[in-house]
């Protein structure tokens, strides 16, 4: 339902063809679920797309005041569904051939990044529920949420910061500060959401089987305040922080995240896993024995 009132609170759900998330309104609160289960709701080509046009649907709806990004099944979301891209011999959208042109990359990234920061300009506010992983691209996602609601057992981080990634929205830097944003990227390690609620890169850890009760009263609390008071509220704190260079560090972050696909090490990273499959070269790159060993760097 989009740009009119739903006075008798009824669920709605969003019309025309969408292929890897799903949207719907239930009362003051609409519920974006990505929709790919069987890859734990991995980053397809129409993901980022799909999640934009879906709070857009819900920033023009006027009987929705609050938005909830799940996954569904048992992850929310494991990142990009990267396996075919990396272990698939030769050139594909993640690896160019050299010479490689890093604008091409940036333009590809580039667009996701600002699909994914819709959930952070969204007028309404937006509460990512996290269960099972948010793991590289998908902390991205989660991290341009408003707020984070994780299960205590769930997991968090950016691996790929180890080699072939780095976090296009950069929110890890904003919601941590820099010494425990290095601590993060600088090591690639995954934690808790105990542990994430600890250093404060989340609003909130629960058990898991709390994690919809505790969300849905979080959402319910706010879908009680008129738009426009969580409009200017949201406005107003956002804004503080993009007058700190949000815009600029992301552009730097996701021209680097192409650069860190075509370096002798990423390029090492891709051969690996067309060498003895994507799994196993992850296994490599976080096992914490020296990355690319032998060579020069």
């Amino acid at each position: 339902m989009t740009g009119s009132e739903n006075p008798d609170n009824t669920t709605v759900v969003k019309e025309g063809p969408m292929h890897s998330v799903t949207y719907e309104v239930d009362g003051r609160v609409a519920t974006i679920t990505l929709n790919r289960p069987d890859r734990l709701n991995a980053i397809d080509e129409h993901m980022p797309g799909e999640i934009r046009s879906s709070v857009e649907a819900a920033n023009e709806d006027e009987s929705v005041h609050v938005i909830v990004l799940a996954g569904a099944g048992r992850s929310f979301c494991a990142g990009y569904d990267l396996k075919d891209f990396a272990e698939r011999p030769g050139p594909n959208p993640g690896v160019q051939e050299m010479p490689w042109d890093p604008t091409v990359d940036f333009k590809f990234m580039y667009r996701n990044t600002q699909d994914f920061l819709s959930l952070w300009r969204s007028y309404k506010p937006t509460i990512a529920k996290v269960r099972g992983h948010a793991v590289a691209g998908g902390s991205d996602i989660a991290l341009s949420c408003d707020f984070v609601v994780m299960a205590d057992d769930a997991q968090i981080g950016y691996p790929p910061a180890r080699v072939w990634g780095c976090p296009t929205t950069a929110m890890w830097v904003y919601r941590l500060g820099a010494e425990k944003a290095k601590r993060m990227l600088l090591t690639g390690d995954l934690v808790t959401g105990v542990e994430a609620q600890a250093m404060g890169l989340v609003l909130e850890s629960v058990p898991e089987a709390d994690l919809d009760e505790r969300v849905a009263a979080l959402a319910a609390r706010m879908s009680g305040v008129p738009r426009n008071q969580l409009m200017m509220q949201k406005m107003m704190i956002n804004q503080a922080f993009e007058n700190m260079g949000m815009a600029s560090t992301q552009v730097l972050a996701t021209f680097f995240d192409g650069v860190t696909r075509h370096t002798p090490e990423g390029m090492w990273f891709k051969n690996r896993a067309e060498e003895v499959g994507f799994q196993q070269a992850v296994l490599e790159r976080d096992s914490g024995d020296p990355i690319a060993d032998g060579m020069s760097r």
